[in-house]
């Protein structure tokens, strides 16, 4: 079993602020910092530090970042063997604004990620296996995204859809999901109900069910998250650690749920491990960096302070 991530890969270019800009203003930086990125490289990332055996299928470009990029995936023990070169654009970035408390919007410049198609499916057709995880995005045309979807429910493999960043979904590609993570504004923007709270989350994790969704993680932050199954909802509460950066928080879940599951953790039993390594990931600055080692999710789910 191991886990394929299709998916996105970014050079994110980050600068901290004291808060976020509003339209037409101009801020004093604190910081600026370049660092690996894209929501796919992050999960696989995340996945292989806790101890996953995790392939990547995507594209870098034909640029200076497309060599760290790659060397940094393989640093942390990701398979880059199914990751090509495109010569003719550049890999894609991500611009960072990440402010005092935390929070952080993003631009992202698609590059190689937006070109990924057929001959990427062709490539993740040989390589995934029955039961293994697929971990997917939506920084990738959603064509691409919904063929790699089918290509893994042909093969039998597990299918762990991220839909991430926020867009309309056809009900098919959702339908095709094991389970489906959203956080609050992409469940709002699936659903049109706006989640605010556990009963709000209930009603959004309803009406996915209703569309095809097998099961459903709406991940809320500080509010913990709502895994809901067509005949059971539970409540997983928020772990308590002092945050400096969501920066790939979402990323971090869903690498950490899918290294559970390839360690042979049931769902439920793996969830937790989602959850830990999400409230981690807040506790570091940047993407791949901030990922989670083994010890300090097992450390954090049984009840020691994270030493970071």
């Amino acid at each position: 079993m191991k886990v394929v991530v299709f998916g996105s890969i970014n050079m994110d270019l980050v600068v901290t602020t004291p808060h976020l800009p509003q339209p037409g203003e101009t801020l004093a930086g604190h910081s600026f910092f370049t660092a690996p990125g894209g929501k796919g490289a992050n999960q696989a990332v995340a996945a292989a530090r806790l101890g996953a055996e995790t392939v990547m299928v995507g594209r870098v470009g034909n640029d200076s970042f497309a060599m760290p990029l790659l060397a940094n995936l393989e640093a942390n023990r990701v398979d880059v063997s199914q990751v090509v070169t495109d010569s003719e654009v550049s890999s894609g970035v991500a611009f960072i604004a990440v402010d005092d408390a935390g929070e952080n919007n993003i631009i992202i410049v698609a590059g190689a990620n937006g070109r990924i198609g057929q001959t990427d499916i062709a490539r993740l057709r040989d390589l995934i296996a029955p039961g293994d995880i697929l971990l997917l995005q939506l920084e990738v045309p959603l064509t691409a995204v919904l063929a790699a979807a089918q290509v893994a429910t042909q093969k039998q493999a597990i299918i762990i859809l991220d839909p991430a960043p926020a867009q309309t979904l056809p009900d098919e590609l959702i339908t095709l999901a094991d389970i489906i993570t959203p956080n609050e504004t992409e469940a709002a923007i699936l659903t049109g109900i706006s989640v605010t709270d556990q009963a709000s989350a209930i009603e959004a994790a309803q009406n996915l069910h209703h569309r095809g969704a097998r099961q459903v993680l709406i991940k809320m932050g500080g509010m913990g998250a709502l895994w809901s199954m067509v005949e059971a909802i539970r409540h997983l509460p928020p772990l308590q650690v002092e945050a400096v950066d969501s920066v790939a928080a979402g990323d971090a879940c869903n690498g950490g749920l899918a290294a559970g599951l390839c360690a042979g953790l049931p769902l439920e039993e793996a969830l937790p491990w989602g959850m830990a390594a999400g409230a981690l990931a807040t506790t570091s600055h940047g993407a791949q960096a901030a990922m989670p080692t083994h010890t300090e999710l097992l450390d954090l789910l049984g009840g020691k302070r994270p030493s970071r």
